[in-house]
């Protein structure tokens, strides 16, 4: 199916079944993989819950505009006729909602005052996606009234309530910005399920990316915290630790988990399919992005522990926020992989279940064990988690990665 908006050349090309991500997504998630560092420096500079609650909006924010243009790319080719240009200009207001986070709630002297900038080009970037899928649902109806009912209220809570958040400040900014986040995921989930999925690999294989890129950023986190540090033991057993964390959380969502999920997408069909595309996708891997972030931010400061950065020592304890952020970030995740699992095939992951509740419990024990050895007894949580799994589930594991050969 062609879409016709201006000429030949400026047609947009719908996706199909055998669609896979272009290069020009992976380009614009670039500016995502620098928002997730900004978010980090935001919940670096003030170790506070009110502050912490603030990088969760902001990162709220930039998920719905990834989310946005993952669900768009799944109806046009991103990277065909006028969608090309579309895609940059979302970039590029995108690349100034991350430069800007830091004055997303308090604006810095000089210069443009950056809770509007925040908010405006947060606004830019949702009407490009509303003018984008106004043009694609221009010969189906069905989609074109999906479209028509999101954006009188996804629209109008998201971004006003941002615009008049960033001419207020303290106690009601922060709930002008939790009502616009609260209000647009409200108003999407309850807006009607008659969106499309043109590709199903398509949309799991742009998820599964978001969570690499995700993961990505814990590894930037053990860099950055030993940034600058001679190396040493305690800083090659930190770092390696860390990195075998990370690859316990891919392990977790790679091995089976995505490809499960992904065959009852396929499989289904109508208003179960978009269900299971957005519950499982655009709310379920929230939380995995927030667990996987709040965890890097814990990371980051075992490692600085680790060096002997700010006056800390080897045998100092992680205690208050970036404790919580490391063992809940672990926690986090594993809930939101439950959730995800479970919406789309009725299935609970109960060893998931335990293993969060574990981590959780264990928070007692790791504030009073030196940083290392907190991160040490949460990989062994986690490592014990998915060796029990892949030696539990052998059979059906082998089926799900293996299917020709069964």
């Amino acid at each position: 199916m062609m879409l016709m908006i201006r000429g030949k050349r400026s047609r947009m090309q719908a996706v199909t079944e055998q669609s896979s991500v272009t290069q020009l997504e992976l380009f614009f998630d670039l500016v995502l993989v620098f928002a997730f560092t900004q978010v980090h420096g935001l919940a670096e500079h003030e170790t506070t819950a009110v502050n912490m609650l603030r990088a969760f909006l902001v990162l709220a924010i930039m998920w719905w505009v990834w989310i946005a243009y993952a669900w768009l790319g799944n109806v046009v080719k991103a990277d065909e006729g006028i969608a090309r240009l579309a895609l940059f200009g979302a970039m590029g207001a995108a690349l100034i909602v991350a430069i800007t986070i830091p004055e997303a709630f308090h604006d810095m002297p000089g210069g443009w005052f950056g809770p509007l900038v925040f908010a405006l080009a947060y606004l830019f970037i949702r009407l490009v996606h509303l003018v984008m899928f106004w043009c694609a649902s221009a010969q189906d109806p069905q989609l074109r009234g999906q479209v028509t009912r999101w954006a009188i209220g996804s629209i109008t809570i998201g971004t006003t309530l941002l615009i008049i958040a960033a001419l207020n400040h303290g106690t009601t900014q922060l709930w002008l910005w939790i009502a616009a986040v609260a209000g647009d995921m409200a108003w999407t989930l309850f807006s009607g399920n008659e969106w499309r999925v043109n590709s199903t690999s398509h949309f799991a294989e742009r998820h599964g990316l978001i969570v690499i890129i995700a993961l990505g950023e814990s590894v930037v986190s053990i860099g950055v915290g030993v940034a600058g540090l001679p190396i040493s033991w305690p800083i090659a057993v930190g770092s390696i630790l860390g990195l075998a964390v990370s690859f316990l959380l891919w392990w977790a969502y790679f091995d089976v988990g995505a490809a499960v999920v992904e065959e009852h997408l396929a499989g289904a069909s109508g208003e179960r399919q978009i269900k299971i595309a957005r519950n499982c996708y655009t709310y379920w891997h929230f939380p995995m992005v927030v667990g996987i972030i709040a965890m890097s931010l814990g990371l980051k400061y075992v490692l600085e522990y680790l060096g002997g950065a700010e006056e800390h020592t080897l045998h100092d304890a992680l205690h208050g926020i970036p404790l919580f952020a490391l063992y809940g970030g672990a926690a986090g995740y594993l809930l939101a992989l439950v959730g995800f699992r479970h919406y789309a095939t009725k299935v609970v992951l109960w060893p998931r279940l335990v293993a969060a509740v574990v981590i959780l419990a264990l928070v007692p024990l790791a504030s009073i064990l030196p940083a290392m050895a907190a991160l040490a007894v949460l990989c062994a949580a986690l490592g014990a988690l998915i060796a029990w799994e892949t030696v539990r589930y052998a059979g059906p594991r082998e089926q799900v990665r293996h299917p020709a050969t069964h």
